[in-house]
């Protein structure tokens, strides 16, 4: 049940029935009226915009609009209070028996509570890390890792047919650095003094594994080959390596991809078929949007595939973006563009309805011909979402902490996860907008305080849970399961503060709604934290006013009843945290 979908019903039942009409006689549009919570609960449990939206069309003062719309409302026995506010919105109170039936819902639906049923269910597919495979993840993926995995649960959550996936940057010149640091390794396996990595090769340890597997496979052989030969074997094998790395890096981090997409594999010519960059080119040119030209260098840095020359180029900026783009050089060679362009019209002939990039803050120039090839290759049919993730700076008491060895020049996404969890990892990331910069402090995520957000909602699931096995405990002879509680006497919860406790849960729905419209995952975080905050606030009035415990000795009834709202409290919070990717454990200590 979503109360603000019942409750926008009904006050769009009663504007009907008002009969109101603007100034050509036609049925005002009530597609703009919804009922929301109060930014202030003190003012009542719903709120209606509809005076304020409906009495421009209708030449009415919203407070006239509003004080019939009211008389109408007051006829609705499960809306007990109504008030004007301001200049016209309309404040609700609910009967304790809408309350009650959320609370069945709840527990009737599970943690399927909140979830939006889409028939048929809208294609989407996030792309998110697509880091270079060249080396194991590290701190600057954390958050690009956590925000698309989030986000895709969300989406999923939401009633969206989801793909994860992550795309493997396996074409460019990095592989063949990859290749010769790794040969290095190799040759260091062997016996030879290596002396120190020569710039431009990589110099972290991770790759000395790599040498000794290549040495247990090849022997000495390979250095008896020329580069030529030895060249696109070790590439091979040591790009296999590395995504080896990388898939155990974002696993420890709770991030399972389910497509890993080529790079190279769109410049891949079978046979005389041509690649899937070669068939991209004609279509845009089927359009017309190819033609050659040169482009006025860009401010600021030159980029490595800017030339001042004749290139083939797309008409990007007829589709919103600053300028028009290359897809070929002057001698003949394809752009990183043209691949992105090859790589989006895979997608849109994958079927998808909404293609998501997640991206690092260094690639904020993107967003505008990304969204220009999804218009121009899928005739604006799939619509191009980009979201940033602002950089993450680790801090331990408040001091930076030092680079990594391993690595050889950066902070390894394992060891942050090695240190913390992935709880507090994949939580605090979350706990604040992808957009905004972020301080991680090693001490504080792992505190187990109030302060620390995450142990403070995963504390409030832990809570529930020893509440029901305390009743179990208490109550010998009392069946507590789930039938039980959904057919418990809900009537027996009148306090205020158990009433609000519903409400917050009631919000769930919405906050789903909201937080996967806006692409925004961090909604949820907000949220369950307010939800866990309710909850610890009215568990700490039972110790102060006993009769308020979810648990009275001399009273099983209402015992049975306090115990459904605290099953239903873990459900949402369970639920919530699963979007995440965070645990809910069922006991701290």
């Amino acid at each position: 049940m979503n109360i603000f979908a019942d409750f926008t019903q009904r006050v769009k039942e009663a504007l009907q029935a008002i009969d109101l009409k603007d100034s050509n006689g036609a049925s005002p549009d009530l597609s703009r009226v919804v009922v929301e919570a109060p930014r202030d609960r003190a003012h009542g449990d719903l709120a209606t915009n509809a005076a304020m939206v409906l009495a421009k069309p209708l030449g009415m003062k919203p407070r006239d609009l509003a004080e019939k719309l009211v008389g109408q409302l007051s006829r609705d026995p499960e809306i007990t209070e109504t008030a004007i506010a301001g200049p016209g919105f309309i404040n609700m109170r609910v009967a304790p028996v809408v309350w009650h039936r959320i609370l069945g819902s709840i527990l009737q639906d599970g943690m399927a509570f909140g979830s939006i049923g889409q028939s048929p269910a809208p294609k989407v597919n996030v792309e998110y890390v697509s880091a270079n495979p060249t080396g194991p993840m590290h701190v600057g993926h954390i958050r690009g890792a956590v925000v698309g995995d989030a986000l895709a649960n969300l989406l999923q959550f939401a009633g969206n047919e989801v793909v994860k996936e992550y795309y493997i940057n396996d074409a460019g010149s990095q592989i063949e650095t990859l290749a010769r640091s790794a040969f290095l390794r190799y040759r260091e396996a062997l016996g030879d003094n290596i002396g120190a990595i020569p710039a431009g090769l990589y110099p972290g340890d991770y790759l000395k594994p790599v040498g000794e597997r290549l040495k247990k496979e090849f022997g000495a052989s390979l250095g008896d080959k020329d580069e030529s030969e030895w060249l696109p074997l070790v590439k091979e094998r040591a790009m296999a390596a590395m995504l080896d790395l990388i898939r155990e890096d974002l696993a420890a981090l709770g991030v399972e991809h389910e497509v890993f997409f080529s790079e190279k594999s769109l410049h891949e010519r079978k046979e005389s078929n041509g690649s899937k960059i070669d068939h991209m080119l004609d279509g845009l040119r089927d359009k017309g949007l190819v033609y050659q030209g040169t482009l006025p260098p860009p401010k600021g840095q030159l980029p490595d595939d800017w030339e001042d020359r004749e290139q083939t180029l797309f008409r990007a900026s007829n589709f919103g973006d600053d300028t028009d783009r290359a897809l070929k050089k002057s001698d003949g060679s394809y752009t990183y563009f043209a691949a992105d362009v090859a790589y989006f019209q895979d997608k849109f002939e994958r079927g998808f309805q909404e293609v998501i990039y997640v991206l690092g803050a260094d690639h904020s120039g993107y967003a505008k011909r990304l969204q220009a090839v999804g218009k121009a290759v899928s005739d604006g049919k799939t619509e191009v979402i980009v979201r940033f993730c602002q950089l993450v700076k680790l801090m331990r008491d408040g001091e930076p902490v030092k680079m990594s060895k391993r690595s050889g020049d950066f902070i390894t996404l394992r060891e942050v996860v090695d240190e913390v969890g992935s709880d507090p990892v994949r939580f605090m990331m979350l706990f604040r907008k992808n957009d905004a910069p972020l301080d991680f402090d090693f001490k504080k995520v792992t505190e187990q305080s109030k302060d620390n957000p995450v142990f403070y909602v995963q504390y409030g699931h832990a809570r529930c849970c020893s509440v029901l096995r305390q009743a179990g405990e208490e109550f010998a002879d009392l069946t507590i399961n789930e039938a039980e509680l959904v057919s418990a006497d809900f009537a027996l919860l009148d306090d205020s503060g158990e009433l609000e406790l519903i409400a917050r849960m009631a919000e769930w729905p919405k906050v789903v709604e909201a937080a996967a419209e806006t692409h925004e995952p961090h909604r949820i975080a907000f949220y369950l934290h307010e939800l866990a905050s309710s909850l610890h606030s009215h568990w700490n009035r039972g110790k102060e006013l006993p009769h308020l415990r979810f648990i009275d000795g001399s009273n099983a009834k209402l015992t049975l009843a306090r115990l459904a709202l605290v099953r239903a409290m873990s459900l949402v919070l369970a639920s919530g945290l699963a979007i995440l990717g965070v645990n809910a454990p069922e006991e701290m200590r």
